[in-house]
């Protein structure tokens, strides 16, 4: 269970940082309303479904122990330090009043596959849940069906979130002056995270 946690912790922090998946649900939301961000939203969270499942498969079939299990595990610590630091050194230079320019059509299917290229196209996604992966390698099954049921249902439930309170303009202004301290806050916490795998690996 604590093993749990702090995976779902890490996982939470991240999305806690606004990037192209945020901004996309922001900008459809503003324009045609949270019912067709929703399907932006179901189209992310499929692709983080599909890179959460890719991992988890992927490091499934590496035997514990081995170079390339372990070199996984290492590059999965440094790039949790990496976005770690990121986060931290880019906290409060995201703009939230951008997300309203432009006009689109925003029907369900075209909403659907915004949301999957947005969340498949992104390059932090797939290496961010490898990092994850390698967290819980040892995990049973079982755990790790709940693991990815977990984080499926976290993705889609903050984009739903996001798209039906982005809408709300004291919401938005107070969320602007509150994001740069999550930032810095999720950063902090996927560096200590980062760290300690990295230490775990080392004394391994």
């Amino acid at each position: 269970m604590e093993q749990f946690l702090i995976v779902a912790l890490a996982h939470f922090l991240a999305l806690l940082s606004p990037g192209p998946d945020f901004f996309l649900v922001a900008r459809t939301s503003l324009k045609a309303g949270w019912r067709a961000a929703s399907g932006v939203c179901l189209g992310i969270a499929l692709a983080n479904g599909l890179f959460i499942a890719v991992a988890f498969a992927g490091l499934a079939v590496l035997r514990e122990g081995g170079a390339v299990f372990i070199g996984l595990q290492l590059a999965g610590a440094l790039y949790l330090l990496y976005i770690g630091v990121l986060f931290w050194r880019h906290a409060g230079q995201a703009e939230l009043t951008a997300v309203g320019a432009g006009r689109a059509d925003h029907s369900g299917w075209r909403g659907l596959g915004m949301g999957f290229l947005s969340g498949f196209l992104n390059p932090k996604n797939g290496l961010f849940y490898a990092s994850l992966a390698s967290m819980v390698a040892s995990s049973s099954v079982g755990w790790k069906w709940l693991y990815g049921a977990w984080m499926f249902c976290i993705v889609l439930g903050w984009d739903l979130l996001v798209a039906m309170a982005i809408g709300n303009q004291r919401l938005l202004r107070r969320f602007s002056r509150a994001l740069p301290g999550l930032q810095r806050a999720s950063g902090l916490m996927l560096v200590l995270l980062g760290a300690a795998l990295l230490i775990h690996l080392l004394r391994g």
